[in-house]
């Protein structure tokens, strides 16, 4: 899985430009969750209810996002971005976007390629 928020991936070329992909989901914390942030505010510092449904919401859309790249044809994401907002005042949108390409291994330093961009071209089938 390569996912990079750069427009080019170092030692790999594009062969192939599949369009925007993203993946997106709504979420709103539990009750119980609520209920504990609440205190925990009262205290200050980090309020860790909260800080575990956003990794998941990221976690969940970044795999959707890549789901559809593979279903494209894709073998990478360019342009990663995320974007946040509030739905009510009891939802989070999160959504993970970029842009859906093929890209192939440069197999040799003098070509441009890196140590990992190498190592893939050798590892792969021929």
């Amino acid at each position: 899985m390569l996912i990079v928020t750069t427009p080019d991936i170092p030692g790999y070329a594009i062969d192939a430009v599949l369009g925007e992909v993203m993946g997106i989901t709504v979420r709103s914390a539990n009750i119980g969750a609520n209920f504990l942030a609440g205190l925990k505010s009262l205290g200050g510092g980090e309020v860790s209810e909260y800080t575990n449904l956003v990794y998941e919401s990221r976690s969940q859309v970044m795999q959707r996002m890549w789901d559809q790249c593979v279903q494209r044809g894709g073998n990478a994401v360019v342009n990663m971005r995320y974007d946040t907002g509030d739905i009510a005042q009891s939802f989070s949108e999160v959504c993970a976007y970029g842009t859906a390409v093929v890209v192939r291994p440069i197999a040799t330093a003098a070509e441009g390629g890196t140590p990992q961009s190498i190592a893939d071209a050798a590892a792969r089938p021929q």
